[in-house]
C-alpha cells in the first residue's frame, strides 16, 4: 500500500485546526476580464463548499461600472440559499449593505487602506474619509445581528507610496476594529511582505491591543512569498488564513497585485503539517480545474498543476 502524500509531519507551535476564508469566487473572479456567467458562479461557490471550505466569499455589492464581473450580486445571492458554508459579501457604504440585508446576507466586509494613495484611488476618500463612511455601515450591520469582517489593504507595501511603516497599518487597523468589525483581514495587497515583517506586523498590533483571535491573512503570491508569510501568521498564533481557489484574482485598483494565495497551495502545506481544514484536496483541485477550464486558461495553482498532471 503507497502511503498517502503528503505525509503528515506535525511542526511545534501550530494551531490544530485553520479556518479558510476562501475568497475565490469575489476576489478571485473580480478581476476577470470576460463576464462569467451567474451559473456559472453559482455552480463554483456550491462546488466549494462542497469540497468542505466553510466561508465561501460569494460577492460584493458595489456599483455595475465599478466592477463588471460582480455587477450580478442581486441574480447570484438568490442561487445559494443552499450552499452549506458562511457567504459573506462585500459592500462598500451603506447602499451596498442595504442591497445585501434585503436578499438575507448574515456576513459582510467592508474594504479599507492602511494608506492614503490607495484610499483615494479605490474609494476616492482618504483615510479617515473612508473610515467615516464604514462607521454608519458597521453599526447598522450590527444592530441586525450581521457578522462584519474589516478588510485592510496595502499593509505590507504600497505601489505608490512605498514600504508602509507599521505603526501607520496599526492606527488603521484599531480604527475599524473601533467600529465594531468583528474580526479584520491584514492585505498584503502587492504580495511585498516577507515573514520578518509579519512577525513585527502581528507583534505591534498584539501589543496595541489587536491579538491575533480577530485577525486573517491576505496574501498575495506576488514574489512567491504567500506560504512562507502565512507559516509565520500561524505560529504566532493567526488562525484564519484567505485564500483563492486555484490562486485566482489581483486587484482591478493595483495593477502590481498578482493572484492570491491558493487554496490548494495552502491545504497541501497544511495537510503535510498535520493541521486540520475539513477541506477534501482532491475535490477542491477538480473545482479549481473546472472553472480553469471556463476561463479558458490553466490554474496558476502549483498543487492543481501538479494533481492534474499525476491524474491525466
Amino acid at each position: 500500500m503507497t502511503e498517502a502524500l503528503p505525509m503528515r509531519v506535525p511542526a511545534a507551535g501550530l494551531p490544530a485546526r485553520v479556518r479558510i476564508h476562501e475568497v475565490g469566487a469575489r476576489d478571485g473572479l473580480q478581476n476577470e476580464k470576460t463576464v462569467v456567467p451567474t451559473e456559472v458562479k453559482a455552480e463554483f461557490i456550491h462546488r466549494l463548499a462542497g469540497a468542505g471550505l466553510t466561508t465561501v466569499e460569494a460577492t460584493s455589492f458595489v456599483r455595475p461600472e465599478w466592477v463588471p464581473q460582480l455587477a450580478d450580486a442581486e441574480a447570484l445571492f438568490p442561487l445559494l440559499h443552499d450552499v452549506g458554508a458562511e457567504l459573506p459579501v462585500l459592500v462598500p457604504n451603506a447602499r451596498g449593505l442595504d442591497r445585501a440585508l434585503a436578499l438575507g446576507a448574515r456576513r459582510i466586509a467592508v474594504f479599507g487602506s492602511a494608506t492614503e494613495t490607495f484610499a483615494r484611488r479605490n474609494l476616492n476618500r482618504t483615510v479617515d474619509e473612508s473610515l467615516a463612511m464604514f462607521e454608519p455601515v458597521v453599526a447598522r450591520a450590527k444592530e441586525e445581528g450581521v457578522h462584519v469582517r474589516g478588510y485592510l489593504s496595502m499593509c505590507f507595501g504600497d505601489p505608490w507610496e512605498g514600504a508602509v511603516p507599521v505603526r501607520q497599518v496599526v492606527k488603521v487597523a484599531r480604527a475599524l476594529l473601533g467600529l465594531g468589525c468583528d474580526e479584520l483581514s491584514l492585505g498584503d495587497t502587492i504580495g511585498v511582505a516577507t515573514p520578518g515583517h509579519v512577525l513585527a506586523l502581528l507583534t505591534a498590533l498584539d501589543e496595541a491591543g489587536v491579538p491575533a483571535s480577530v485577525i486573517g491573512v491576505h496574501f498575495h503570491d506576488t514574489y512567491g512569498q504567500a506560504l512562507a508569510n502565512t507559516l509565520a501568521a500561524l505560529q504566532y498564533g493567526v488562525t484564519t488564513v484567505d485564500a483563492s481557489a486555484g490562486g485566482l484574482g489581483g486587484c482591478p485598483y493595483a495593477k502590481s497585485a498578482t493572484g492570491n494565495l491558493a487554496t490548494e497551495d495552502l491545504v497541501w502545506m497544511l495537510d503535510g503539517l498535520g493541521v486540520e481544514t475539513g477541506v477534501d484536496l482532491g475535490r477542491l483541485t477538480a473545482t479549481s480545474a473546472w472553472m480553469a477550464e471556463r476561463l479558458g486558461r490553466p490554474s496558476p495553482s502549483r498543487t492543481v498543476r501538479a494533481l492534474s498532471h499525476k491524474e491525466s
